[in-house]
């Protein structure tokens, strides 16, 4: 209410009787895709059409929205605010007047999965097969991230981030699957050799960062003498590197384990208690799709299962 008593809020409201609200859901499409072309396939319309669409969009929202910067486009400030908003409000609209929030055999939409890379290699193959059996229509994208942020909901769409365990969220968190490190190292090392042999007498294949990944503070607090022999910049490679020129590793036991159908690894326990490293879902805070949700989050149970 204002000082004077008027209700500012049903005024509001009331002058969405002039808006042509049918420009919302190809407003939606634009920002998500950030091409006119693919936002017109997306929700049916030509390119003329997406693109007067667009014009009319500017000049209601005073924002030109979608900037061309060389050969690709990016939104303005305004444009990624309006993205998580835009699309709870379309999905509780459709909600309202009974439309499917999700419909298996025909929706066409891009399902966003964040990730690093080290979890799209425990995942990413599984989860690609059963979007293909279960949503022949949908595109999968998964974008690889480190530390996920505010924007990697709002400027990237993303549906669902997967984090670990020892990183934090401010959105509500729930576990996908428990993982644990273990010792890698090459098949040809003794058979006889203990997990803390092979620790302290095979060279150490590890990711070139200035600190160490964590277990290694726990057999520096246990005395345990070991050698790098490798720095790698890229952590998949550590595994696979190890696998064909021999040496050790620690690795989380999921990615060994995949990495194991590809070259020759052996695995072992780590020699001492250490926490759990599981995996995370944290849902995008904006999405109001209760269908899609349900849906996505059994099917990303189903691709972790061992």
């Amino acid at each position: 209410m204002s000082d004077d008593g008027a209700d500012t809020t049903g005024a509001g409201l009331y002058r969405l009787a002039s808006v042509n609200l049918n420009l919302l859901v190809p407003l939606l499409a634009l920002l998500e895709e950030r091409s006119v072309t693919k936002a017109a396939e997306r929700v049916g319309l030509s390119q003329p059409a997406m693109s007067h669409a667009l014009g009319r969009m500017r000049r209601l929202l005073g924002d030109d929205l979608l900037v061309r910067q060389g050969a690709s486009a990016t939104l303005t400030p305004r444009a990624l605010e309006l993205i998580g908003p835009l699309r709870a409000t379309l999905q509780q609209a459709a909600g309202i007047v009974n439309f499917p929030g999700f419909d298996l055999a025909t929706d066409r939409r891009v399902i966003t999965v964040a990730m690093t890379t080290s979890t799209a290699f425990v995942l990413g193959a599984r989860l690609m097969r059963l979007v293909a059996e279960r949503a022949p229509n949908a595109t999968l994208r998964v974008r690889a991230i480190t530390v996920p942020t505010e924007a990697t909901f709002t400027e990237h769409g993303v549906d669902v981030v997967l984090i670990s365990e020892g990183f934090t969220s401010p959105y509500p968190r729930e576990r996908l699957y428990d993982d644990r490190i273990v010792v890698a190292a090459s098949a040809d090392t003794p058979p006889e050799a203990t997990p803390l042999d092979l620790l302290t007498t095979q060279p150490h294949i590890v990711v070139d960062t200035e600190r160490r990944v964590f277990p290694y503070s726990v057999l520096d607090e246990k005395g345990v003498s070991y050698r790098v022999g490798q720095l790698i910049s890229d952590f998949l490679l550590v595994p696979y590197l190890v696998g064909r020129a021999g040496g050790v590793a620690l690795l989380r036991y999921r990615v060994a384990a995949e990495m194991r159908t590809l070259v020759d690894l052996r695995i072992e326990e780590f020699p001492f208690p250490l926490p759990g490293l599981g995996i995370d879902m944290v849902w995008n805070p904006h999405l109001g799709d209760h269908y899609f949700i349900s849906w996505l989050r059994q099917l990303l149970f189903d691709a972790a299962r061992p």
